[in-house]
């Protein structure tokens, strides 16, 4: 499957992982000891649906899955936080480009590349992308910001690090190899 391609194919696969990060965000999340934050697996599946569908793919399931996940908390859309995980969606998309998921393919050097983007794109809009939209946007004191996207983030990065590997190496394993499957030679007797 083309990456870069509009299927109908890919964009059920956006409405199905911003359902599933919906979801997972509100009804199976941790909160934390710090204030508005919680640990949950969502993007552990962003991430792996990432690989498989992309990087606009990856954006729009993290970006519509987290406001979709702020509406219904009733406190109103965290934007700095929604584009964060847009943002984390691209960088995993850009980063994991070439695998072979879908081919069954995934391997130790994959799951090693899997987990390093995945790191550096959590470090990147915890530590960065998301406190700094909060202190432009919402005028947020700098500690409690840094603090809580280094809290969320490391939350993030184990998460997806165990379930997003797992999700990885289950969906390989299942999907049959190129070649793998041969027609049998049938003799009648």
């Amino acid at each position: 499957m083309s990456k870069s391609k509009f299927s109908v194919k890919t964009i059920v696969a956006i409405g199905i992982g911003a359902a599933l990060f919906f979801v997972m965000a509100r009804y199976l999340s941790i909160p934390s000891p710090i204030p508005n934050t919680t640990f949950g697996i969502q993007y552990s599946v962003a991430a792996f649906m990432t690989v498989l569908y992309g990087p606009v793919a990856g954006m729009l399931i993290a970006f519509i899955g987290h406001m979709l996940n702020d509406m219904a908390a009733g406190w109103g859309v965290w934007w700095s936080w929604v584009i964060a995980s847009g943002v984390f969606g691209v960088l995993m998309g850009l980063g994991v480009r070439g695998m072979k998921l879908d081919e069954g393919e995934f391997g130790v050097k994959d799951a090693i590349r899997f987990n390093v983007v995945q790191i550096v794109a959590h470090c990147i809009c915890w530590g960065l992308v998301a406190p700094v939209l909060d202190i432009l946007i919402y005028n947020e004191p700098v500690e409690k910001i840094f603090l809580q996207g280094l809290v969320g983030g490391l939350g993030n990065i184990l998460a997806t690090a165990i379930v997003g590997t797992i999700l990885c190496f289950a969906y390989a394993k299942a999907k049959p190899k190129k070649g793998s499957l041969t027609k049998e030679d049938s003799t009648e007797e």
